[in-house]
């Protein structure tokens, strides 16, 4: 391994031990391979990120301010949250080997990643960054989107999720309430941009643990009119519709596509 790729090395296997030393004995996990060192910890992170944003989120908006942000008949029931929390966490498992599989691949040379900003400049990082971000944008939308267009894949895949098709059935905890390969292939977009643009590795890192926070908000019904967000407002009525706002950070694929629905002309319809 040359010098240049030991510095991947050296920042999972840093990590590692940030995470694992203060979650198990080191004699549980120091004899085991990097590779599942780097899994164990990605399960951990992914865990305690779930369950922080979404009882963090929850509380503030259900339970601190209730009726402020939403009326007490659209508040998720704790039966409905429990039943997301079980979804999530029997996918965490496997949500947790898509983020080691791009870990290990960095590792060995196979991306464009690069380890410090400095080897591009800041110019040239925020370049790159708006680039992936693009390409994740432009690849979440149409993975969703093939999602609910091929039968078979919603039938057995994406239909867990859409199980949840009301205000009062929607929380932050169903924002990782997937089957397994449901959740990676839509989070897949991040892993193939690495091969596409120059990218840095720890940003790439922080954007797909961000993802779980970012569900969290999505799904939490609240319209948060920040243009061109695609926030809640629009991803409720992707779940009441099946045919809208398949975007992810923006809503820019969605009306290039012909299929964004906006929450602000809803409202009216309904008021007229």
């Amino acid at each position: 391994m040359d010098d240049y790729l030991q510095l991947f090395v050296d920042e999972t296997s840093f990590y590692n031990r940030i995470v694992l030393q203060n979650f198990l004995p080191e004699r549980a996990w120091d004899p085991l391979p990097h590779f599942f060192q780097t899994w164990i910890r990605n399960y951990i992170g992914g865990t305690l990120i779930y369950f922080i944003s979404g009882f963090l989120w929850c509380f503030y908006i259900y339970y601190l301010k209730p009726n402020v942000y939403l009326p007490k008949d659209a508040i998720p029931s704790t039966k409905a949250m429990l039943l997301q929390i079980f979804v999530a966490m029997k996918a965490m498992p496997w949500y947790s080997v898509l983020p080691t599989l791009s870990e290990y691949m960095i590792e060995n040379g196979w991306t464009r990643c690069f380890s410090r900003i400095t080897d591009v400049s800041w110019l040239a990082y925020l370049v790159y960054l708006m680039v992936y971000l693009v390409i994740v944008e432009f690849g979440i939308y149409w993975m969703h989107r093939e999602l609910h267009d091929i039968k078979p894949l919603y039938k057995y895949l994406h239909a867990t999720h859409h199980i949840y098709n009301k205000q009062n059935t929607l929380s932050p905890f169903a924002g990782l309430a997937f089957h397994p390969l449901d959740g990676i292939l839509q989070a897949v977009p991040h892993v193939i941009a690495l091969f596409l643009v120059p990218m840095h590795f720890t940003t790439h890192i922080a954007l797909l643990f961000l993802e779980a926070i970012w569900t969290a908000n999505i799904h939490d019904c609240i319209h948060g009119k920040i243009w061109p967000v695609m926030g809640a407002g629009y991803h409720t009525i992707h779940h009441t519709t099946y045919r809208h706002n398949y975007g992810h950070y923006t809503i820019w694929m969605d009306w290039m596509f012909g299929t964004l629905r906006d929450p602000v002309d809803d409202e009216t319809k309904k008021a007229i």
